[in-house]
């Protein structure tokens, strides 16, 4: 009883059940341990492999110059479902990863989902084991596919997939193919396809590649004026600002209170939560709103889930509940900015950044109070 009460007089504790989850984009200039890359792109991806990505970009035309359209949200999206970027894993300057990252052993047991054996290539040179293949690297290649397409990205004359540089233009060559248009949708999907063959995983790396690229681009403020445009930069102006869970209000960030459903305590974080930060914006337009999420939902004209994101206007507050219809249930609230973005606190341990509007889960509607 106690926590459903607690969960109730906060919000932004994104449900479990979230496949995408918050871990998305953002443009600021904020670094810490948390992994914010440096010079503002991507709020998941720790510095050094966000730069491994985008390294990688230019050089594939040295081996597939027929490729089009190969982007670092590509690499990143299929980075981010293979290895989740590498975190956890100590990166140096020249793009080696420690300790190396492998795959279960593809020996048909069974463990880890994988039925089929696959015969060693490598006698353990990179995979670590003479007794089958394993993937290895941030890109979980197997040894046999990186023979083919492995590649020298960091300029040491060796081609290492637990090398981000390497493993990175690795991948890039992999999905070029023999020099595919990777801006036609049918042409991407089937090279996600050939990394993995599983209409899921495609799903899934589409959803990541859609989020960072949504969330590296700067809202359009150009026919937002007078009290929208207030609230909308008040918002924009906290980006880079932790997420503390109880945490922000009308007078901007605070200390926030302890603890979310999954444990996380803001009471050393200053900060905002989801409603915190909106009840920032809106005050800097002379507008009060209540705390938490669920009760700002009855501010304003209600503007139903039904209808679909593309009804909202820059500055309407959207919403997000566990069951859709039921404000009672709504857990978290961002304010919209056109475009499909939204600017949004997500949840324990990211910041306040810019999120499309798909990355939480049970879309809500939301409030016009502009």
């Amino acid at each position: 009883m106690i926590a459903l009460l607690m969960f109730a007089a906060v919000c932004c504790a994104a449900p479990v059940a979230d496949a995408i989850g918050a871990y998305v984009a953002l443009k600021t200039g904020v670094s810490d341990d948390g992994g914010i890359a440096e010079g503002g792109s991507a709020a998941d991806i720790p510095a050094r492999m966000l730069t491994a990505y985008k390294k990688a970009v230019p050089q594939v035309g040295q081996y597939v110059p027929k490729c089009q359209g190969m982007r670092w949200q590509i690499l990143a999206g299929i980075a981010k479902v293979e290895s989740n970027h590498a975190i956890g894993h100590a990166i140096a300057a020249n793009g080696d990863i420690t300790p190396r990252i492998y795959g279960v052993l593809l020996n048909g047991s069974g463990a880890g989902g994988n039925t089929t054996a696959a015969a060693d290539t490598d006698g353990g040179k990179w995979d670590g084991t003479a007794q089958g293949e394993r993937a290895v690297g941030p890109f979980q290649f197997l040894p046999s596919t990186w023979e083919s397409v492995g590649k020298d990205g960091n300029g040491d004359k060796v081609a290492d997939p637990h090398n981000a540089d390497d493993a990175a233009l690795g991948a890039a060559v992999y999905l070029c193919g023999n020099g595919r248009d990777l801006t036609q949708s049918s042409q991407l999907k089937a090279a996600i396809l050939q990394y993995n063959h599983s209409s899921e995983y495609v799903a899934d790396v589409m959803g990541w590649i859609d989020q960072y690229t949504a969330a590296a681009k700067d809202p359009d403020l150009k026919n937002v004026t007078g009290t929208v445009r207030t609230v909308i930069e008040a918002a924009l102006a906290q980006r880079g600002v932790p997420y503390s869970w109880g945490g922000g209000g009308t007078n901007g960030p605070s200390y926030g209170i302890c603890c979310s459903p999954s444990g996380k305590s803001g009471t050393k974080i200053k900060g905002f939560d989801c409603s915190g930060l909106t009840q920032y914006a809106y005050a800097r337009a002379g507008i009060t709103l209540p705390r938490v999420a669920a009760a700002q939902a009855g501010a304003g004209q209600r503007i139903p889930a039904g209808l679909g994101p593309s009804v909202l206007k820059p500055g309407d507050l959207v919403f997000f509940a566990t069951a859709p219809g039921r404000d009672s249930t709504i857990y978290h609230v961002g304010i919209y900015l056109g475009s499909g973005q939204m600017v949004n606190a997500p949840r324990p341990g990211t910041v306040v950044r810019l999120d499309a509007v798909s990355t939480m889960s049970g879309y809500a509607g939301g409030a016009r109070l502009l």
